[in-house]
């Protein structure tokens, strides 16, 4: 009855994997591989979330 008014996890996911996205190349421009490579990591296990998250979505 109120599902307009439920928050969509797949596209808050998308909107989280885009920042990391966008913070983790500022971080590799400025030459800061350390921090790269801990955002890359972060942005890797929300697509991993994102992933299973259509997989359920896909079976209902």
């Amino acid at each position: 009855m109120f599902s307009i008014f439920k928050k969509d996890p797949l596209k808050k996911l998308n909107k989280q994997l885009s920042a990391k996205l966008e913070e983790a190349m500022h971080a590799q421009r400025n030459g800061d591989i350390k921090t790269y490579s801990q955002l890359s990591y972060e942005a890797q296990e929300i697509d991993k979330q994102i992933v299973e998250l259509e997989k359920g979505l896909k079976v209902q």
